[in-house]
């Protein structure tokens, strides 16, 4: 059966309380085509027999617990617009912290990395600001470096893009002055995997499997054959990873090692300068 039947005025769905009022804005405004400024100039018109079909069925898999995002195809970050899909995690606000991070650290004309990069969202959006650095972005899965590599036309942006491993299909002498990473760092059977969103995301994007450490102690111990000396590394972590990925940092030879705080103020991402050789 479905949750919204033909003839209701738009004031009616939007009253009703089946959804929070916003997403079922941004459902109505998708389904009939219309803006925000429409929806309530039109207010008195009635769905047709095909329109509260269409928003019956997002209605319904959002009650299922599908992301938004998902349902929708898009996100913002960044102030751009990101095309979002099963094969990608959803970006996400406190990760701009890393954004930002980065632009303070990016040397005129530099060159950047973004470690598993997913929609592309950090490499586009640095990308985007600075459009005089180098971007290159990877990731492992061929899904994403498509959705990736679409973020980056749709935003007007130039990233070079490479299917890899983490760092295994860089060429030796690759040298980045700023290397970033929002890499999996939750910890194997952590409940929140099961919850909200999470449950409908790539699982490998989330997590390593493992301890949650194993992304970020590949990055702290690989980072320094391709970065240059006094490049960062930038990378964001778990709520309680901090202190952890601080020692990794030390312990790969860093310096001016510091973890910053997201707006919740939650430590989120840590970094640090390579040491002159």
């Amino acid at each position: 059966m479905n949750p919204i039947e033909a003839g209701l005025t738009l004031e009616e769905v939007l009253r009703m309380a089946l959804l929070p009022p916003l997403e079922m804005r941004l459902f109505l405004e998708r389904t009939l085509a219309l803006t925000r400024v429409q929806l309530i100039t039109q207010s008195h018109r009635t769905l047709t027999e095909a329109e509260a079909h269409a928003l019956s069925r997002l209605v319904t898999r959002r009650l299922a617990g599908e992301p938004v995002a998902y349902l929708l195809g898009e996100r913002e970050f960044f102030g751009l617009s990101f095309k979002v899909d099963p094969s990608v995690l959803i970006p996400r606000p406190e990760t701009e912290l890393l954004v930002e991070l980065a632009l303070d650290r990016l040397p005129a004309a530099g060159r950047l990395l973004d470690m598993g990069t997913g929609s592309g969202a950090i490499a586009v959006a640095i990308a985007h600001t600075r459009p005089d650095a180098v971007v290159h972005a990877l990731d492992v899965s061929p899904a994403a470096l498509a959705t990736a590599r679409g973020n980056a036309q749709r935003n007007g942006t130039t990233v070079h893009f490479l299917q890899s491993d983490w760092f295994a299909a860089l060429e030796d002498d690759a040298v980045f002055d700023l290397i970033v990473s929002n890499p999996p760092y939750i910890v194997a059977g952590d409940r929140h995997l099961a919850e909200g969103d999470l449950r409908f995301e790539p699982v490998n994007a989330l997590t390593d499997h493992g301890d949650g450490l194993s992304a970020l102690r590949i990055l702290c111990q690989q980072t320094p054959a391709h970065l240059s000396a006094g490049g960062w590394l930038l990378m964001e972590h778990g709520y309680d990873q901090a202190s952890a990925v601080r020692a990794l940092l030390a312990q790969s030879g860093f310096e001016a090692i510091e973890s910053w705080r997201d707006l919740a103020g939650i430590e989120r991402v840590s970094g640090g300068r390579l040491a002159s050789r």
